[in-house]
């Protein structure tokens, strides 16, 4: 009986320190999850580049054609890569769709940053049909909500891989007389 005892007693010991061990990465992970790992909105922005072309005719039909050169920019600030999907951005006047932009997938690397160049081709005829057009064109600003979700996963450490889901919405003013524009671009990410 007494060669059982020792055996026992080791078997507690090895029992007790395993459990502080897994307690202790528990809290580790835990932490690091809520500080460090912690999903961080991406930082999306959309820098018109250009007003490549702009032509507007009122005889014999009213017409326009509007293509805005585009700069798009993903900022990643967390730990993990995100890697997107195909997708189509869409842009919208007072609610009325008027153009659609593809984007091929990607990889935003971890802390990193992607640029995408795009052109966007508006629909002229469905900006004149609205009837908030003349007087915005009066106004001297055609004011456009551009709209685009990324579907995608987060790679942590590239062994934990998460789906991921990056909304991105723009205000874009064009303005009519200086041929200027102007954005701003608020995105979140939910996992």
């Amino acid at each position: 009986m007494a060669s059982c005892n020792p055996s026992r007693r080791g078997l507690k010991i090895c029992c007790g320190v395993t459990a502080i061990f897994l307690i202790i990465v528990v809290i580790i992970s835990v932490t690091l999850s809520l500080t460090i790992f912690k999903p961080k909105q991406p930082q999306v922005t959309a820098h018109p580049t250009s007003l490549e072309n702009i032509q507007f005719t009122v005889v014999p039909v009213p017409s326009l054609n509007i293509t805005l050169g585009m700069m798009v920019s993903i900022e990643n600030q967390n730990y993990g890569s995100f890697k997107y999907k195909n997708t189509t951005a869409y842009v919208n006047y007072h609610g009325a769709l008027v153009a659609e932009v593809p984007m091929e997938h990607d990889k935003v690397p971890a802390r990193g940053k992607v640029n995408i160049t795009t052109s966007v081709e508006i629909m002229g005829d469905k900006l004149i049909s609205s009837p908030y057009f003349w007087d915005d064109v009066a106004a001297g600003c055609l004011n456009l909500t551009s709209m685009a979700t990324l579907h995608g996963k987060v790679s942590v450490l590239k062994i934990l891989k998460i789906r991921a889901t990056a909304f991105s919405t723009c205000e874009i003013s064009v303005f009519v007389q200086s041929q200027n524009i102007k954005s701003n671009c608020q995105s979140k990410i939910k996992l």
